[in-house]
């Protein structure tokens, strides 16, 4: 039986990143027969956010980098390299002796040594992320040209572990296009996260939006974009569901006095209702990984305005099929689109159908045999030295 390790930081939140590796963990263990062992470098408490399959192992290496953010900055760097040196030591101890056939890392702190690791395994990466803004550094006392500099060197660095592992994964064809300067580089989406039971009429007057309330959602760009929809109308609603502070965007929205239609609610448990009272999703977000909520929308039967952000809807939207694309940061035909949608109910109740079928892609069986077939090959293919 082959063994593959996943490396993660903690499986205890219900972030993008901890849904896709348990599910893919999972698949490998009960579908392709992996033995699957999940490394984590920090703490928690209680079971795992999203369930795994009983035939995986944990191990936890108790390094607690999250520690660092509670520390003041003159502290923190110390604290990093010692941290680091802790790791590098667990790690390499753990996989020289479990001598693992594959060991996936999700591009984390261990990306800066897992090749120097002669423990015999094949190492792949996958970033969760898009190469936007990815390992740019921006601290706020230092001028911008030594931002550029330390993010330059910190990329360029980067770049050269990514060239030596044996895979690299992205999500999305839009990013493997901001990656050309390697060889190794390989698209394999996300998996929708969960099958539906319930699926959207698309009849009531009713909108919503998924995400955590941060700056990279544009929650304050969908704002400015509902003040134009809420005035032609005014009887519709948009609902946001997430974590985060809330509180701003709401104060935002009432200011403008859309307080009666625009409303920010907490993360919920039972999103799939919500999805199901609505009837079309908007993705306002400034950049995306994936952008795995408008699959989860779609899966519902909700079609999508989302703008054409880096790096995710193009691959997933097909222009008046399942969706529309708005040029990104464009609030005015954001709410154009939105307008559409609602004065088009026979178009939008179509386009939910049609959803269905564009889904199919990313459904896990099919993301799992990519990830089986990329797994076959790297294992078979002969190394050659330089």
């Amino acid at each position: 039986m082959r063994r593959i390790v996943y490396i993660i930081g903690g499986i205890w939140n219900g972030s993008g990143m901890e849904r896709a590796l348990t599910m893919k963990a999972n698949y490998m263990a009960d579908v392709a027969g992996y033995e699957v062992i999940v490394l984590l470098t920090e703490d928690g408490n209680g079971p795992s956010y999203f369930p795994l399959s009983n035939k995986i192992k944990l191990y936890n290496v108790h390094v607690n980098f999250d520690e660092l953010y509670t520390l003041p900055l003159y502290r923190r760097m110390f604290s990093y390299f010692r941290k680091q040196h802790l790791y590098k030591k667990r790690l390499t101890s753990f996989l020289m002796e479990t001598k693992p056939d594959i060991t996936v890392s999700a591009m984390r702190r261990e990306i800066n040594f897992i090749n120097d690791i002669p423990d015999g395994s094949k190492k792949v990466g996958e970033i969760h992320f898009s190469r936007i803004g990815y390992r740019e550094v921006n601290i706020k006392f230092l001028p911008n040209f030594i931002n550029h500099c330390i993010s330059k060197i910190w990329f360029n660095k980067l770049l050269k572990e990514i060239e030596r592992l044996s895979a690299f994964v992205v999500l999305t064809n839009e990013d493997k296009k901001n990656w050309p300067m390697l060889s190794n580089i390989h698209v394999i989406p996300n998996p929708v996260s969960f099958s539906p039971t319930k699926q959207a009429l698309c009849e009531n007057k009713q909108v919503i939006a998924v995400g955590r309330y941060t700056y990279q959602k544009g929650f304050d760009l969908l704002i400015d974009a509902w003040t134009i929809v809420n005035k032609k109308h005014p009887d519709w609603t948009l609902n946001i569901y997430g974590g985060g502070d809330r509180g701003l965007y709401q104060k935002m929205a009432d200011n403008k006095g859309l307080g009666h239609s625009f409303i920010c609610n907490g993360a919920v448990s039972d999103i799939e209702d919500k999805y199901a009272e609505s009837s079309f999703f908007v993705l306002s977000s400034r950049y995306e990984g994936f952008g795995l909520v408008l699959v989860e929308a779609m899966a519902c039967g909700l079609p999508c305005v989302s703008f054409a952000c880096p790096c995710g809807p193009r691959d997933i939207i097909q222009e008046g099929v399942n969706g529309f694309l708005v040029d990104n940061g464009n609030v005015e035909q954001l709410a154009e689109e939105m307008i559409y949608m609602i004065e088009h109910p026979e178009k939008r109740k179509l386009m939910g159908i049609q959803t269905k079928d564009s889904i199919n892609r990313f459904k896990m069986n099919i993301i799992g045999k990519q990830w089986e077939k990329l797994f076959n090959n790297i294992s078979n293919r002969r190394v050659y030295e330089a």
